[in-house]
């Protein structure tokens, strides 16, 4: 390709004289011009070569291109790699670190346990219980281990004393006792009978057993009595006879021994007594005995209802229990 060509050309004005004038003589003017014309291809190049150069100046700016994309990639490759090797590097160091802790620190249990006990060989942990000649040569602790033992008890100096609760002593002494189907309380012994009968009829039966329908001295015997009905009753209307009645004199409520009732422990139920004289007065006499038991439980304790003496409940007797000495743990 031919380089560009470049052309100079100076232009001298000359200004003209005239006769008898006189004219301010004026410099010649001179004018200079420069031609540069652009780069053509030479005539004596062919089109062809052209071409080719223009084409080898793209593939050499896309080749530099290209490696400089290549050293690019490169760059971030290392960057990344640079980056997890001092991520596992940390890694490491935290985990010899923890491990490094744990080793002192169970060097630091073993020593303590050495301290505490020079000459004892049980290690810390205890997956069996020691025997009893291991845990105390003097101790009379039984043989059985539930538990096992701290590293004091361990030590045959220790002067810690295993706890037992304490035995009841035995002493030959006066005590209540009552026959077999018969529960003692307070002194006295009673009888749930679980058969029916009027209530006469069921006073008839605990005299012949030796002793009489309850009679209720306390509140606290009323208390008893509630409680173990309430175990044993299977319905409302499963109640029990005990020993009180006005069948003598209307309104006169006596016990079973002649005594009068005491104002100050009675527990009717609610509008109780009532003396209902049954349906369309089938009963004139009205209801003059006395049944107990609520199942579902009552308010301070009242549990009391008069009823027809010729209806058939279950009854509770009562009697003194046998005194005597016994070789046995009184209550």
């Amino acid at each position: 390709m031919s380089e560009a060509g470049v052309i100079y050309s100076d232009v001298k004005f000359t200004r003209e004289k005239k006769a008898n004038v006189v004219i301010f003589s004026l410099p010649d003017t001179t004018y200079s011009e420069v031609t540069i014309s652009k780069t053509q291809p030479s005539k004596t190049e062919s089109p062809e070569g052209y071409q080719q150069d223009v084409l080898s100046k793209r593939s050499k700016v896309t080749s530099e291109r290209l490696a400089l994309l290549v050293l690019s990639g490169l760059l971030v490759a290392a960057v990344i790699g640079m980056g997890v090797t001092m991520f596992d590097n940390i890694r490491l160091k935290q985990m010899f670190k923890k491990q490094g802790d744990l080793k002192n620190r169970n060097e630091s249990g073993n020593t303590n346990v050495s301290e505490r006990e020079p000459c004892s060989t049980v290690q810390p942990t205890c997956p069996q219980c020691p025997t009893v000649e291991e845990r105390k040569p003097s101790s009379t602790v039984q043989p059985t281990c539930p538990q096992c033992p701290t590293v004091e008890e361990r030590k045959p100096s220790s002067t810690v004393q295993p706890t037992f609760p304490k035995t009841p002593e035995v002493k030959d002494q006066t005590c209540d006792k009552c026959e077999e189907g018969w529960e003692q309380h307070g002194g006295t012994c009673y009888n749930f009978s679980i058969s029916k009968s009027s209530w006469n009829k069921s006073r008839d039966v605990c005299r012949a057993k030796g002793g009489d329908l309850v009679k209720i001295d306390s509140r606290e015997e009323q208390n008893f009595l509630q409680r173990r009905l309430s175990e044993i009753m299977t319905g409302g209307e499963d109640k029990f006879w005990i020993g009180l009645t006005d069948s003598a004199v209307e309104g006169r409520w006596l016990w079973v021994d002649g005594s009068p009732l005491d104002q100050s422990l009675k527990f009717w139920k609610g509008t109780e007594p009532d003396n209902w004289k049954g349906t369309k007065g089938k009963h004139p006499d009205g209801e003059d005995c006395v049944r107990m038991g609520e199942k579902g439980g009552a308010k301070d304790l009242q549990w009391w209802f008069d009823a027809f003496c010729s209806n058939p409940h279950k009854s509770i007797c009562e009697k003194a229990g046998v005194r005597g000495k016994f070789k046995k743990v009184c209550d």
